[in-house]
């Protein structure tokens, strides 16, 4: 029997995300973090972060939970494996749930393309209504 080859992943590059996906996989550096929310309930601390994180295609928002704000360190090159693209006030976020994971790896060559954030661009839900 032949052995089964293992999928390698799909990667995927920060400029061709779009609202509402899931399963993605990116190699990114962070351009910068900054913590949003910091509770420190005794049964469930809760921390939260902002980061910029980027491709040599664009930028994206990465909302950080708990654990993954320790990795977020300014310049450190990511792996997200099976991130999903949350929408925020019309704007795209880049997360990663608990059934993903946020790796740290080796330093990228590529440099961040800063003048393309894409959590910039406001997406409009629109309803048509039929007369």
């Amino acid at each position: 029997m032949a052995e089964q080859m293992k999928k390698q992943p799909v990667f995927t590059k920060v400029e061709l995300l779009r609202p509402m996906a899931s399963g993605l996989n990116l190699t990114v550096k962070v351009v910068n973090s900054k913590m949003i929310v910091q509770r420190g309930a005794q049964a469930r601390p809760m921390r939260l972060a902002e980061c910029l994180v980027g491709d040599e295609t664009g930028m994206i928002v990465f909302t950080a939970r708990n654990d993954q704000v320790d990795l977020m360190k300014e310049g450190t090159t990511i792996i997200l494996r099976n991130a999903k693209i949350d929408m925020f006030k019309g704007s795209m976020r880049l997360a990663v749930d608990k059934w993903g994971r946020v790796e740290v790896t080796e330093p990228a060559d590529f440099s961040v393309k800063e003048d393309n954030n894409i959590s910039l661009i406001e997406f409009e839900l629109v309803n048509v209504v039929e007369e």
